[in-house]
């Protein structure tokens, strides 16, 4: 699947006109609780086949409520979801057959084992995985596997969920704060086991607050705050919508006596301090300009760094108190 960048403006064309399937849409999804609580509001959003998609948001902007309505645990007030093409409220069992899901409120037995647990998701799906496979690949013995979940730390529980999520080699993976409760080798292993699922041609929907790991395995990523899409796009198209461009700092071995980086387009400060030179650039062709104009003015680039606005930055500009008015393109594939 291509994911070249495309700026953050250019809306993705209709699903008529694109070839790759859809894993998730959702048409003016809207989930109302009692007459005061409006958990997901008018949500139009599609998920391609193929991409390990980021769901965030603040705490209650909505993001479980969606995966609810996805998974047809709750019913939505108005509009409507698909997952892989089945309705994701009149097809239930079609979706449930080919998704696995990791829930932020997961629900295990306590005086079941981890293995009766597989045992029991196993023959639900109908699937042929061995059990023993599905324990290695989240990290738990055969000891753990034997224990009641009830002597289980909260990390060995995260892991047994995950397991159970992994049964049936699902084509949608949903993982709702997957590294809840896991130690650094735990994060690692959700963030080996994504990239995976990804890399066999499935898709994976991931939400979580560990915003640094979405930054690094996502294709795209979705902004909900207050239960309405803010952003939708990938990284670099959200720095790009923001203005809020990267610093590229370069080590010369003179710098020339006419500099002309400031004449570029996109760059929107110099600063120069014995052979550093430090440009704040506001979008991605720039930093390749820069590096072409030093050069062109003679200069030889000894080194380069390059430090990008992080996604937490981001996650604060469009969820403030007054977030920019960018509009939720569906960019940067």
């Amino acid at each position: 699947m291509d994911r070249t960048s495309r700026p953050a403006s250019e809306a993705r064309p209709s699903a008529a006109d694109d070839d790759d399937p859809i894993a998730i849409r959702t048409t003016g999804l809207t989930k109302r609780y009692g007459s005061e609580v409006l958990a997901v509001d008018d949500l139009d959003l599609t998920v391609y086949e193929g991409e390990i998609f980021g769901f965030l948001g603040p705490n209650g902007a909505g993001k479980s409520t969606t995966i609810d309505v996805i998974m047809d645990y709750v019913r939505p007030s108005a509009g409507s979801a698909t997952v892989l093409g089945y309705d994701a409220q009149d097809e239930t069992r079609d979706v449930h057959e080919r998704v696995g899901i990791l829930p932020d409120g997961y629900g295990l037995y306590d005086r079941l084992s981890g293995r009766k647990h597989l045992e029991y998701a196993i023959s639900l799906k109908r699937a042929d995985d061995e059990v023993a496979d599905l324990l290695d690949r989240v990290g738990l013995d055969a000891d753990a596997a034997d224990r009641v979940v009830g002597g289980y730390s909260k990390g060995m529980m995260q892991r047994l969920a995950l397991a159970i999520a992994l049964v049936g080699d699902p084509d949608l993976l949903i993982l709702d704060e997957p590294s809840s409760g896991l130690d650094p080798n735990g994060v690692r292993l959700v963030r080996e086991i994504v990239r995976d699922h990804a890399a066999r041609g499935k898709t994976v929907f991931f939400s979580s607050h560990i915003l640094s790991q979405v930054e690094a395995v996502c294709d795209r990523v979705a902004i909900l705050n207050r239960g309405r899409l803010v952003a939708v796009d990938s990284i670099d198209g959200l720095r790009d919508a923001l203005g809020a461009g990267s610093t590229v700092t370069l080590t010369v071995d003179a710098v020339p006596d006419s500099l002309s980086l400031a004449a570029l387009p996109g760059v929107s400060e110099v600063t120069v301090e014995d052979r550093t030179i430090r440009v704040h650039v506001d979008d991605a062709t720039a930093k390749v300009d820069v590096l072409d104009r030093v050069r062109d003015d003679g200069a030889a680039v000894l080194d380069v760094a390059i430090e990008e606005s992080s996604l937490e930055d981001l996650f604060s500009a469009y969820t403030g108190d007054a977030p920019p008015v960018v509009g939720a393109t569906e960019g940067a594939r």
